[in-house]
């Protein structure tokens, strides 16, 4: 394996593990403290991922996410052949986060698992929405000469933290299938974990497809 597809993939596991350390673990503090809410749970998600992004953006493209990763494949923005490779170094980096989270605080609100509220229908439309909304802010940002590139972090930070702050509630808005598997394997808590692998997906891909249909880019 090449040296820059092993730093990438270091990248990935490193901002996966933030990801799912500083975000879950805020579920998990805000549950035994009630120091930090849901506004502060919905910031902390949007802070960490633009922080990584600044941090490793350079080096790997700052994924974090299986579905994100499947979505710059799909619309040939990444190569095929690294999309497991950059799904193993996240699941990698999500496992070792709910791991350590559980053992320093416990099996407090599963580790921060995504949970739908109401139906599994109702949070499957979420999910879809919500990741459609990231994909389009992430492909434009990341790929579109036109986009404001210094403020690409921000912008994705911010798409994060505005999903979580609605739609939150309703699902976790998790938009990340790697995010919602680190916490569900090791808690245990495998509630309606399909929803969460597949609506990401369906909901990155439509996002992806629709910027490049405005953009004016036909593949």
């Amino acid at each position: 394996m090449q040296a820059p597809l092993l730093r990438a993939l270091l990248a990935e596991a490193i901002g996966t593990f933030a990801l799912v350390f500083t975000g879950c673990g805020a579920i998990m503090v805000d549950a035994k403290t009630h120091q930090l809410g849901h506004v502060g749970v919905a910031l902390t998600f949007g802070l960490v991922i633009a922080a990584m992004i600044y941090a490793t953006g350079h080096v790997s493209g700052a994924h974090f996410n299986a579905a994100v990763t499947f979505a710059f494949a799909l619309t040939r923005h990444f190569p095929w052949p690294r999309v497991f490779a950059y799904w193993a170094a996240q699941l990698v980096g999500a496992v070792a986060a709910a791991a350590v989270l559980r053992g320093s605080l416990g099996n407090v609100a599963s580790i921060g698992a995504t949970l739908p509220s109401g139906s599994q229908g109702q949070a499957f439309l979420f999910e879809v929405i919500l990741s459609a909304f990231l994909m389009f802010v992430v492909l434009a940002v990341a790929t579109d000469t036109r986009a404001v590139g210094e403020a690409a972090a921000l912008a994705v930070g911010a798409t994060i933290a505005f999903d979580a702050l609605f739609g939150g509630p309703v699902t976790g808005a998790s938009m990340n299938p790697i995010r919602s598997l680190g916490p569900a394997i090791v808690s245990g808590n495998f509630h309606a974990l399909w929803l969460y692998i597949l609506a990401p997906v369906v909901g990155t891909s439509l996002g992806g497809l629709a910027y490049q249909v405005i953009r004016g880019e036909h593949r």
